[in-house]
């Protein structure tokens, strides 16, 4: 505690010297409980600090012709409070004549115009046991679905490429994250040292899903781009391991150097990264330009598929293909971070928060039925399509490309700069 009191006292006219004493009370605030504190019965009342006091010995002056302005350490923090530099006065705490100054995650300035037994109390809203209720559940549903496409991806017959890497990816990074959410909503609550290893471990395992989709995305438009490149190679350039290696490197990169930085701004009451000083741009930084980044390739391959379904037989419904092209563009937007976008509007209303909080949890929901339901339910369709055998190899050489991204190549070889699909080239 920094009081900084001798400049603003005029304590006698007489220019003579008083002492000043100074109290911090430890466990004071289970006798002047916050409770004392009068706000609205819709609002919880918290102690943010040790119960402190200023007194002047041997005067009974207390007022001060300059304000003193004083600093407090926090002993819990909760980002959706509010704070209240208070005072004791007989019977309860009030805020007569004390304001906030300044704060952060850390401290609070506060500033008052008389000595007396402070504190910092906070007031946040009770907890909504609906909105808990229904976060658990979308977070438990979403878990379920994650491990339903990671089984549909690991037993059945896929044709091998690096998109479906990419996709298993997301799903460990995406389920391992919400298995560490699942944590905070039922134990770790009050442990500080395990809420900021969780905190350091979903920040990375986020970026890791993000720099995941973004590696999706470059190869989806790459395939796209190099359509009409017919290969025979049998060799990968590019493998999958390597690519393990930049889907989890970056990310691992970003958050070790904001630990090295500031430790002490992962641990958030919500277990999250601290929202103060600026620190949340060490994640929302790389989202931003990911999500940016996946607009402009999502444009690109809607631009380049329109042009390339227009060279398909005439026999093939531009109906049908416009919709099924308009539908996988708009899902894999979704599962590339669209509803990540909505985060940065939850404070504007109660239904964006909760929006957020659905999609968000349901995007294991959204990965399984976009890329292990819908996928076979298409391909059977196309199948059953009545073109004669050469025109139906054609179509659905040219269609399963076009439209089912994982299924681009039966032997794909892959880089960063080109792409070549190897296909029916005789039939081609």
């Amino acid at each position: 505690i920094f009081l900084k009191l001798l400049r603003y006292l005029d304590v006698l006219q007489s220019n003579l010297v008083s002492a000043v004493a100074f109290m911090s009370y430890n466990t004071m605030e289970n006798l002047l409980k916050p409770d004392f504190f009068n706000t609205s019965k819709d609002m919880v009342n918290t102690m943010m600090s040790t119960v402190i006091s200023a007194t002047l010995p041997k005067t009974t002056n207390t007022k001060l012709t300059k304000p003193v302005n004083f600093t407090l350490k926090h002993i819990r923090f909760d980002p959706s409070g509010s704070l209240s530099c208070v005072y004791w006065n007989i019977s309860e705490w009030i805020v007569d004549g004390c304001s906030v100054l300044k704060t952060n995650s850390s401290y609070t300035v506060c500033s008052c115009d008389h000595l007396s037994t402070f504190a910092l109390i906070m007031q946040t809203s009770r907890h909504d046991s609906l909105m808990e209720l229904l976060n658990l559940v979308c977070v438990i549903v979403g878990l379920v679905f994650f491990s339903l496409a990671l089984l549909t991806f690991a037993l059945c017959q896929w044709s091998p490429g690096v998109n479906n890497v990419a996709r298993i990816n997301i799903c460990i990074s995406l389920l391992l994250a919400h298995l560490l959410f699942l944590i905070i909503i039922t134990v770790s609550h009050g442990l500080q040292v395990l809420c900021a290893v969780i905190s350091g471990l979903l920040h990375f395992l986020f970026l890791s899903g993000f720099v995941w989709m973004f590696i999706e995305a470059v190869l989806l438009f790459i395939c796209v781009k190099n359509l009409s490149q017919i290969s025979s190679k049998k060799r990968e350039v590019l493998s999958s391991g390597f690519l393990c290696v930049i889907g989890y490197v970056v990310a691992l990169v970003v958050v070790c150097v904001s630990v090295g930085l500031v430790p002490e701004d992962y641990g958030s009451e919500h277990c999250w990264i601290k929202m103060d000083k600026g620190f949340i741009w060490s994640f929302l930084g790389p989202v931003c330009v990911i999500l940016a980044l996946n607009m402009i390739l999502f444009i690109k391959i809607v631009i380049s598929l329109n042009s390339t379904l227009k060279t398909l037989n005439a026999e093939v419904s531009q109906i049908k293909q416009t919709k099924i092209m308009a539908f996988k563009t708009l899902a894999q937007f979704v599962v590339l971070g669209c509803s990540w976008i909505l985060g940065f509007f939850t404070d504007v209303s109660k239904v964006l928060e909760i929006l957020f909080l659905i999609l968000n949890s349901q995007q294991g929901t959204f990965i399984f039925l976009i890329y292990c339901v819908f996928n076979n339910e298409e391909s059977q369709v196309n199948a059953s399509q009545p073109y004669s055998k050469k025109k139906m190899d054609k179509q659905r050489a040219l269609a399963l490309t076009l439209i089912e991204g994982e299924r681009c190549t039966n032997t794909q070889e892959t880089s960063l700069s080109s792409i070549t699909v190897s296909g029916r080239s005789k039939q081609l």
